[in-house]
């Protein structure tokens, strides 16, 4: 059986209620290939999490952008994992390296997270990637190795887990991984879970490239064997997120 397809649209710190009206007007009137080819996740601001889970259409799936290292209690503007299943919402995205690097949350404290969202029930888009600074050194592997082993030390189960690599260059600033990095950095994510997870695991994981992916740029990028899908930042607010949606065919003719 072959990994699914998985496109999720993070709009970050965006939106009015009007706006976000509209964008999942746009959403609803897309045509997109059947559940069975691509899931799709979209992924508002907390605030709008209820509005847009109440308009969205069935075959698409809610996600909150974090949630709480734990229960819920004496923590002042945080959500709990609780809240996020209480409210009906399925997923959530953790470390995101906007969050790892404008609020300093380590590699432990997001596999902290990653397991206390799973033991909730919720299903997990665990973000990794590399900085410039860090690619140039050439330790793109041993960065990504080490945010993927921080969860691995805390999980046993992956079944809930996608993995989004999303290199820090390359999010929001117009520069995009060429495929063949993209699907360099995902076979190497492969073989280290082949090496210390298991082969199962390696085989089974999804692995979502993220980083200025547009309509123009999707297909390129969906052909490669191990480009399960896509994390898209910016265009997931505008309609060519349809069109990277649909790039899922190509791995279904393939």
């Amino acid at each position: 059986m072959g990994r699914k397809f998985i496109v999720g649209g993070n709009w970050k710190c965006n939106g009015t209620t009007e706006e976000v009206k509209k964008i999942v007007a746009t959403l609803n009137q897309g045509e997109v290939p059947s559940e069975d080819v691509v899931e799709v996740v979209i992924s508002p601001p907390f605030v709008f999490l209820p509005l847009v889970k109440s308009l969205l259409r069935s075959d698409f799936h809610v996600a909150a952008q974090n949630c709480w290292v734990k229960k819920g209690g004496a923590f002042t503007g945080e959500i709990s994992g609780e809240m996020l299943v209480n409210l009906g919402i399925p997923w959530v995205i953790l470390g995101h390296s906007e969050r790892r690097a404008l609020l300093g949350e380590s590699n432990e404290f997001v596999g902290d997270k990653v397991a206390y969202a799973l033991g909730q029930g919720l299903k997990v888009i665990a973000c990794v990637g590399e900085t410039l600074e860090q690619r140039e050194a050439g330790s793109t592997m041993d960065v990504v190795a080490a945010q993927t082993k921080a969860i691995a030390d805390k999980i046993n189960d992956w079944t809930n887990v996608v993995i989004a690599y999303e290199p820090v260059w390359a999010i929001g600033t117009g520069k995009v991984a060429t495929p063949a990095q993209a699907q360099e950095v995902h076979a190497d994510l492969r073989k280290w879970f082949q090496a210390n997870v298991s082969a199962e695991v390696a085989e089974s994981i999804r692995i979502m490239y993220g980083g200025s992916v547009s309509g123009a740029n999707c297909k390129e990028l969906a052909a490669k064997s191990d480009v399960d899908g896509f994390l898209v930042g910016g265009a997931s607010l505008k309609p060519e997120f349809i069109d990277i949606i649909n790039s899922a065919t190509v791995k279904s003719s393939a």
